[in-house]
């Protein structure tokens, strides 16, 4: 299982909202919704964000096994 908790403590970390994702670096409220309810994204927002947050993977994505 794929968890975005680390996602959810760099932005705390880094001090950026989800409104400042969605308006100002134009990542998509459906994103941010499917991250909220542990569904899928693409390999390309996890580089986006990465970019965004100036992280690495770990910092946005954890595998969990089952």
């Amino acid at each position: 299982m794929i968890s975005y908790e680390p996602f959810w403590n760099t932005l705390k970390k880094k001090g950026i909202s989800t409104y400042t994702l969605i308006n100002k670096h134009h990542i998509s409220s459906a994103t941010i919704a499917r991250m909220k309810s542990g569904g899928g994204i693409s390999t390309m927002k996890i580089d986006d964000f990465c970019r965004i947050l100036q992280c690495k993977t770990e910092d946005i994505i954890e595998y969990i096994p089952d």
